[in-house]
């Protein structure tokens, strides 16, 4: 019996044959570039929204297992279990991050987010039928290292497989795709016990598995393995036979062409030795620091942290003058709003405005939220009315959504344009590796920064990060829109006098 190969049916229902063409049959689109570029992502973009779901979980969790009346016996948790529960799916985060910057190296982009659907399924399936904290912590546990395995290979694979006209929008989108998520589990948490709300989340994998069997692997992963049939096949579906997808199929090849001479060159060379000249290239070492710096800085303002203990944090912050619930969802919409916002503004303006804009705006009303309730706190204690309530909840606001809009989205976006492309995947790795880890210490150490410096002194260091980030990106960070990645790995490869000139 004849195999039929589903996965090729589907794919050519993208294409259709022309015999006009002197040179032969030749493929041509039925449906534009852009919108098969957008169904490559779609599977990727849907597994982020599980991402952000991952990362909202806690506060749907942590005020149900405090409460008696809806958690069994053997769940009851005390104040530093609560914040093991919270953190403990950023942990596993940091590591899946290297698994996933080897396994995109090893098994491709596509694939690695492939296998990843399983473990997710089972951590959501694990915690559905939690019966202790042991079955729950497992359960957060593999939900974690599966978002962290998928933090290179989402943003590799869109970034690899779009046009640099799209590539904004179509990155953009996973950050939104994080605020959906968070904004989903809060929902759900709303409305479900913990136990129906993980069970609901556990369908999301399994779709977006379903998607992604019929899409291509990256045509930068397939060249650089040598398959170039398959890499031009790949890089056709997704692109085009336009003049241009042409000439930049042709930089790829010929940038891999490259890698394999010189890699050749360097044969006798130690394991070692080669390794230290990669890392030590130009091209590497200088976007891998901007990230690095980029990440931690964006971490540390805060958003994470305020999202992991929304509900609590709102109690603390508003008092009795707004329902923390009610709060929480209000802030939920913004980071929602400011997401959809990133993903028009990179395309209209560039990475560079968008990155110096939020980080000012994200900056300025953490200082002044600190500042009022330093100076108010006596005062608001006493008075807790909606009408005093205005002053936080406008800074919270304008917070969420600039941090949102350019300072969070940024990095992970950057991450699909910066890095070169022989060395993507250990540079993404690294880079997810060091964002994990930041997000961890920020959400492990609030509760604790909140009791002993107050909530106007932990305000005060998220602002002070904040400015410190955006005062870096003014000083380094190159413009990328609208170039091509062979043309910004060429840019920090250059020997310019100062190769961080923003002028790209």
């Amino acid at each position: 019996m004849t195999r039929v190969d589903v996965s090729s049916i589907i794919r050519s229902a993208f294409k259709k044959r022309r015999t006009d063409d002197p040179n032969g049959p030749h493929p041509v689109e039925v449906f534009p570039p852009y919108l098969r570029q957008s169904v490559a992502a779609l599977g990727p973009l849907l597994l982020t929204i599980v991402v952000g779901m991952t990362l909202g979980y806690s506060a749907v969790l942590l005020p149900q297992l405090q409460d008696p009346s809806n958690t069994p016996q053997s769940i009851r948790i005390t104040k530093e279990e609560a914040s093991w529960v919270a953190s403990l799916a950023v942990i596993p985060m940091a590591v899946g991050t290297l698994i996933g910057g080897f396994f995109i190296q090893k098994y491709g982009r596509k694939r690695t987010q492939v296998i990843t659907c399983v473990p997710y399924f089972l951590g959501w399936i694990l915690m559905h039928f939690a019966m202790n904290l042991e079955m729950l912590l497992t359960g957060r546990f593999l939900t974690g290292l599966s978002s962290g395995v998928l933090g290179p290979a989402t943003v590799v694979y869109v970034g690899e497989t779009s046009d640099p006209k799209y590539r904004g929008v179509l990155l953009g989108g996973i950050p939104l795709c994080v605020s959906i998520g968070l904004l989903g589990s809060h929902l759900l948490g709303t409305f479900l016990t913990w136990q129906t709300a993980a069970l609901v989340i556990s369908v999301f994998p399994l779709v977006s598995w379903l998607l992604m069997v019929f899409t291509p692997e990256s045509p930068a992963w397939l060249a650089q393995k040598g398959l170039t049939k398959n890499a031009q096949n790949s890089f056709f579906w997704l692109r085009g036979f336009s003049d241009e997808a042409k000439h930049e199929l042709e930089q790829i090849l010929a940038r891999h062409k490259e890698t394999q001479q010189q890699q050749q060159q360097r044969e006798s060379e130690t394991g070692l030795k080669r390794w230290f000249k990669d890392v030590s290239a130009p091209e590497f070492w200088k976007p891998v620091l901007i990230l690095l710096v980029f990440f931690i800085t964006s971490q540390w303002a805060g958003v994470n942290a305020v999202s992991f203990y929304s509900v609590s944090f709102m109690k603390n912050t508003l008092g009795d003058a707004l329902n923390e619930y009610l709060a929480t969802f209000i802030i939920d919409c913004v980071r929602l709003i400011g997401s959809v916002v990133a993903c028009i503004l990179l395309k209209k303006i560039g990475r560079r405005q968008l990155a110096l804009m939020g980080g000012v705006l994200t900056f300025l009303p953490l200082f002044i939220l600190s500042a009022f309730i330093y100076f108010t706190r006596e005062l608001y204690i006493q008075t807790s009315t909606p009408a005093l309530a205005a002053v936080p909840i406008t800074c919270l606001l304008t917070y969420t959504f600039f941090v949102t809009t350019g300072f969070v989205t940024l990095p992970w976006n950057l991450m699909g344009e910066l890095l070169p492309m022989s060395k993507k995947s250990l540079g993404s790795g690294v880079a997810s590796f060091v964002a994990y880890i930041s997000m961890f210490s920020v959400v492990k150490t609030m509760p604790a920064m909140v009791e002993s410096l107050g909530t106007d002194g932990t305000f005060a260091i998220y602002g002070s990060m904040t400015l410190f980030g955006t005062v870096f990106v003014y000083m380094f960070l190159p413009e990328t829109r609208g170039k091509t990645l062979h043309e910004i790995e060429e840019y920090f490869k250059s020997d310019k006098d100062n190769v961080l000139d923003v002028r790209l």
